[in-house]
């Protein structure tokens, strides 16, 4: 189905309210449905409500959240009212309505497509069912792929040049050369638990038996086995 041509609704004496998929059909079969979103309760969606009815949506799901927001309760009713397969096609007045990144953007309407589903934007007069839509949108993809290759490159450049000056990449340790020779210490008081030795040193617990493997038993075997060693050499 091609946008510029939308194919008269069918006629229905059902109210606004009606549940019922025919009332909402075109003559062709399908079916344009409207997404409206404002980012605050003090917008108004009426301009969009008004450009969507005009471009022959026959329902209008309207939304008050971030555009970043995933969690879109009127964007899954929208989505979950379409038909797969039935040439239905998913309307919004400007493309930030639906998503307010590329890659959110491009997500959205992949879903869509592999559902059978088209997607219109009215003010940027991109429709995913025509030639020159598609088009708009293998563009979008491989702006999405270049930006990512870009920020890739730039973040292995400034890796190797944090190398090249001596410093590594990644999260500093939690505890020190000095934190670790105190931990020790603490975990040889026999009158210490391995709680109270973390609690010392502020630090959780796992953060320290993840720098001393097996904790007390394991930092006293090894100790043990140390002075058998030097005990056999001398």
């Amino acid at each position: 189905m091609s946008f510029g041509k939308i194919p008269p609704l069918a006629p229905s004496n059902d109210d606004r309210g009606s549940t019922n998929v025919d009332s909402w059909m075109l003559l062709d079969g399908s079916m344009l449905i409207g997404y409206a979103r404002v980012s605050t309760q003090d917008q108004s969606t009426a301009l969009q409500i008004d450009a969507l009815k005009a471009a022959g949506c026959s329902r209008v799901f309207v939304e008050t959240a971030s555009g970043a927001q995933r969690d879109r309760p009127e964007l899954k009713a929208a989505l979950d009212f379409m038909r797969d397969g039935a040439s239905d096609m998913l309307v919004v007045w400007r493309l930030d309505r639906l998503a307010r990144s590329l890659r959110q953007l491009i997500e959205t309407v992949d879903a869509l497509e592999r559902r059978g589903i088209g997607f219109c934007s009215l003010t940027e007069a991109i429709d995913t069912t025509s030639p020159g839509g598609r088009l708009v949108f293998h563009i979008f993809g491989a702006m999405a792929e270049f930006e990512r290759s870009i920020i890739r490159e730039r973040t292995r450049a400034g890796l190797d040049a944090a190398r090249a000056r001596g410093r590594r990449g990644g999260r500093p340790p939690a505890l020190s050369v000095r934190d670790l020779t105190v931990a020790r210490a603490l975990l040889r008081d026999p009158e210490l638990t391995v709680e109270e030795a973390a609690q010392r040193l502020q630090i959780a617990t796992s953060t320290l038996y993840r720098h001393l493997p097996g904790g007390r038993r394991a930092l006293l075997e090894a100790e043990a086995i140390g002075k058998e060693e030097a005990a056999e050499l001398t």
